[in-house]
């Protein structure tokens, strides 16, 4: 068993509040749920209006699944156009 823990920051210039920021980032984290079923939590920048950190977890029995997984992942977040991700960092345990 393999666990990848990612840990993602994010700008979302579209948010101008607080309010705003949260509707965005449980939109994408439902559909980030529902699509990979990985674990997905805010981890930063609580207070941030434009600003987020997730922190998503994934378990998987072999390395190159998890590896397809995150690749997979990482590209749908991309695309999500009201967000922009500012860093991405991968650890394996």
């Amino acid at each position: 068993m393999i666990v990848g823990i990612v840990y993602l920051e994010m700008h979302i210039p579209e948010a101008g509040s607080l309010k705003e920021k949260r509707s965005i980032l449980n939109s994408l984290k439902r559909k980030i749920h529902n699509k990979f079923n990985v674990s997905v939590t805010e981890v930063d920048f609580l207070d941030k209006w434009q600003r987020a950190a997730f922190g998503i977890g994934i378990v998987s029995p072999e390395r190159a699944h998890l590896d397809s997984i995150l690749a997979k992942l990482e590209s749908f977040i991309a695309q999500e156009f009201r967000i922009s991700i500012t860093r991405w960092d991968v650890r394996f345990a």
